[in-house]
């Protein structure tokens, strides 16, 4: 049988520890999707913060409730840090996606994503699904409740050392990551569209009497997801950089709070 007590400061300290949680979760991968229901957020975050303030009791020293408010507002200000760095690498899926269809000519063919509530491109969307399902197969979400839980072994409650320095330049390296990711999914498709554009710029010059443009759109159209087609097989890889990069910022991110960085 299972017994938990709670005291006045411990149920304070159990407060700020769902704070952080429950910021984390609000604004995660997998966690945050529009497609979870509220309650199983709640409940998460409640359950993840019992179980955390149990296992990693600790101190919790303020004078009133303005300060409380204080430290509150930092908790929350860590959970979402954390939480919006992790979701933010899996925007590198949908720019891949996006300068894809830029290059197969259905930039402007627009869909609506009920997971992100966004307008994204075709290509964009597939991958979102396919990637987001290789991530959850390979337990990323499992490493996620891990770090928000073990941050408060480095980052305890009210410890927080803002390193905006650090933070600022863990910002940048997702930047560049970003696109560097984006770029290497994307390059089969942008290497063979521009080999085939060169193609029908010469059958351009060599046969003025054909209309290029018209057939190049269907052409550019055929070949691109022949590509993708071929080139499913890398998906998984594409998934694996991304993981990576998730890992990355929570480091990067926890080492900008408790002042190493």
């Amino acid at each position: 049988m299972i017994n938990y007590t709670f005291s006045l400061l411990t149920f304070e300290y159990y407060l700020l520890v769902l704070v952080r949680i429950a910021s984390f979760v609000a604004v995660a991968p997998f966690f945050g999707l529009n497609s979870v229901p509220t309650r199983v957020k709640v409940g998460f975050s409640a359950v993840l913060a019992i179980l955390v303030a149990q296992a990693m009791p600790g101190e919790l020293v303020y004078d009133g409730m303005i300060e409380y408010a204080i430290i509150a507002v930092k908790e929350t200000i860590t959970g979402l840090t954390l939480g919006m760095m992790a979701n933010a690498c899996t925007y590198i899926i949908g720019f891949a996606g996006h300068m894809i269809d830029m290059q197969v000519g259905l930039s402007m063919a627009q869909e609506y994503n009920p997971m992100t509530r966004t307008q994204e491109s075709i290509t964009g969307n597939m991958y979102y699904y396919a990637i987001m399902l290789l991530l959850l197969i390979s337990d990323l979400y499992h490493y996620l409740i891990k770090a928000v839980a073990d941050s408060f072994t480095l980052i305890p409650v009210n410890a927080q050392i803002f390193n905006w320095e650090y933070l600022a330049d863990s910002m940048v390296t997702l930047i560049v990551d970003l696109f560097m990711i984006g770029f290497r999914i994307m390059l089969p498709v942008f290497a063979c569209c521009m080999v085939m554009n060169c193609i029908l710029g010469i059958m351009a010059k060599v046969a003025p009497q054909m209309n290029m443009f018209a057939v190049g759109i269907q052409i550019k159209i055929f070949v691109g997801y022949a590509i993708l087609v071929v080139t499913v097989i890398l998906l998984p890889r594409a998934a694996a950089m991304i993981g990576e990069e998730v890992k990355l910022m929570l480091r990067m991110v926890v080492k900008g709070m408790y002042g190493a960085g």
